[in-house]
């Protein structure tokens, strides 16, 4: 036990209920399915950077990394290398696009989405199950950070720490949807930022910064500050570098629960806005925890569990109440994405399963019923198989992630980079992806072979998606009319924009001027000759 005190207590309490009170007052303003699901598509620009941003961050940047930094030395940082610059390449790569296309096809589901725009029998069938089962795994490993995170703080055995912090999580995503989600994930995100900065700043000047780590980790053994991990582990394994950098520098535009967050935005044009907050924090965010995973090597030597570093450090460097503090920031990396991926399951059981298959005509209450239900039910069947405790949190979320980027990356992007993309190369790179993944971690064929999971994967799937695309029959004349237009590369006709003013009425010479000059043609993805 690291806290236990009733400082620990009353901050925890105190946090907890703030949470769970921001999900029961956006109960009472969820009157929609969209708005349960999507937040009615009107989240901005700081509210969806954040969100982005922590959804994909969770427990492992704060118990994982630091883990695997503190067993492997400097190589983790490859992770952090690509992760720093996954906001850039997710959201100015599929954030205007996709939000575009998906509110042309009128979808509120990732997989929704991949059906429509690759229309076919098995689409959805296919995306569901995939995404499920390794959303699931994310869902898993939250929940048993949440566990262990409570259980230092608190001094409660880990099965009660578990039920603790997984019920405040299912209860405000099952009251507020999307909209509590978004909320709790921005302050969240805020406290996670600032609480690590301080806890660093304070061991920085422990181990007498940058020189003073290096000197000494390479004094202790060498092989930590190489590029090649403790004892040279991956030495001349390019391909698993390539992995550790890509699976977090691409791979978050295969994850659903991250991609969702663009199709939620309140207009396409704020995508440029989104791009630049999210990039800033995760520059003050990405890198900290892998160097503090560091840091612990050389002030806790003799800890038990790798995964209580930055914990430990907070009770070691803090007083007792902003080391409550870190400790709920680490809650908040947790449970800002544990409820994105809550929420992402109880879309899919709910819109792509119940509603696809079970009851299409379910009407709008019915779908948000039943969506809470099955967020209900996956909290609790998750805590049964957390009080378990299957791996670390490093593998479940590494695996997890490798798979679904590796599943559907290629179909995301092409969906609207590549008007010829088509169903068949979504199926092949879906299924291919997927069972490479899962053959190359359940083997452990990464370190015989030098080539990471995520890198195998996503070679593999690309492949069998352009094969795939170029054999089969082409999209219909309509969905590649629609790609263009989310790219805004249809024209407004040329005498629509050359039009003489004073030929028409002043009333419809009033909504000419507001549609040549505002943005509304625009963001429908209509651009002006």
């Amino acid at each position: 036990m690291i806290g236990g005190g009733v400082t620990e207590y009353v901050v925890l309490l105190i946090y907890l209920i703030g949470m769970i009170g921001i999900g029961v007052y956006w109960a009472k303003h969820s009157k929609t399915s969209e708005d349960y699901l999507l937040g009615g598509r009107k989240i901005g620009s700081v509210l969806t950077a954040l969100t982005l941003q922590t959804t994909s961050m969770s427990g492992y940047m704060f118990m994982g990394g630091p883990a695997q930094t503190y067993r492997e030395g400097y190589f983790t940082l490859w992770y952090a290398v690509g992760d720093g610059g996954g906001a850039i390449f997710n959201v100015g790569i599929l954030g205007k696009r996709m939000r575009r296309l998906s509110y042309f096809l009128g979808c509120l589901s990732p997989i929704e989405y991949i059906e429509k725009r690759y229309p076919g029998k098995a689409t959805r069938a296919i995306a569901a199950v995939i995404a499920i089962c390794f959303v699931y795994g994310y869902v898993l490993a939250q929940f048993l950070s949440a566990g262990k995170t409570m259980c230092a703080l608190l001094g409660v055995p880990l099965p009660v720490a578990i039920i603790i912090g997984a019920g405040v999580i299912v209860f405000y995503t099952f009251a507020g949807g999307y909209l509590a989600v978004a909320w709790t994930d921005f302050i969240q995100g805020i406290v996670m930022v600032c609480s690590m900065i301080m806890i660093f700043v304070l061991a920085w000047g422990q181990v007498g910064g940058l020189t003073g780590l290096n000197e000494q980790l390479t004094a202790l053994d060498p092989t930590l500050t190489g590029m090649w991990g403790k004892d040279n582990m991956y030495q001349g394994q390019w391909g698993v570098v390539a992995g550790a950098v890509g699976v977090y520098l691409i791979g978050y535009m295969g994850l659903p629960h991250v991609v969702i967050r663009h199709m939620a935005m309140e207009s396409p044009k704020l995508a440029k806005q989104t791009v630049v907050i999210a990039t800033v924090w995760n520059q003050l965010f990405i890198f900290v925890p892998y160097i503090m995973g560091l840091m612990g090597i050389l002030l806790l030597p003799n800890i038990e569990d790798p995964e209580m570093v930055v914990l430990s450090l907070a009770y070691m460097l803090l007083p007792g109440v902003l080391a409550a503090i870190v400790l709920v920031a680490i809650m908040s990396a947790i449970m800002s994405t544990a409820d994105a991926q809550l929420m992402l399951m109880g879309t899919m059981l709910g819109r792509d399963i119940y509603q696809r298959y079970i009851n299409k005509n379910a009407s709008d209450k019915q779908l948000m019923n039943v969506s809470r239900i099955c967020i209900l039910a996956v909290g609790v069947i998750s805590v049964i198989i957390a009080l378990i405790q299957p791996p670390g949190v490093f593998q479940i979320v590494v695996f997890s992630f490798s798979t679904l980027g590796a599943s559907f990356l290629p179909s995301y992007v092409g969906a609207v980079w590549w008007k010829r993309g088509n169903t068949l190369g979504c199926y092949m790179s879906m299924i291919s992806g997927c069972i490479v993944s899962i053959i190359w971690e359940a083997a452990g064929l990464a370190g015989p072979t030098g080539m990471h999971t995520f890198f195998m994967g996503i070679i593999v799937s690309i492949a069998a998606y352009i094969i795939g695309s170029l054999i089969g029959k082409p999209p219909t004349k309509e969905m590649q009319d629609l790609v263009d237009r989310a790219a805004c590369k249809t024209k407004i006709p040329a005498g629509f924009a050359t039009v003489n003013y004073k030929d028409i009425a002043p009333e419809t010479n009033g909504v000419l001027t507001f549609l040549k000059e505002s943005s509304y043609m625009e963001e429908r993805g209509f651009q002006p000759v």
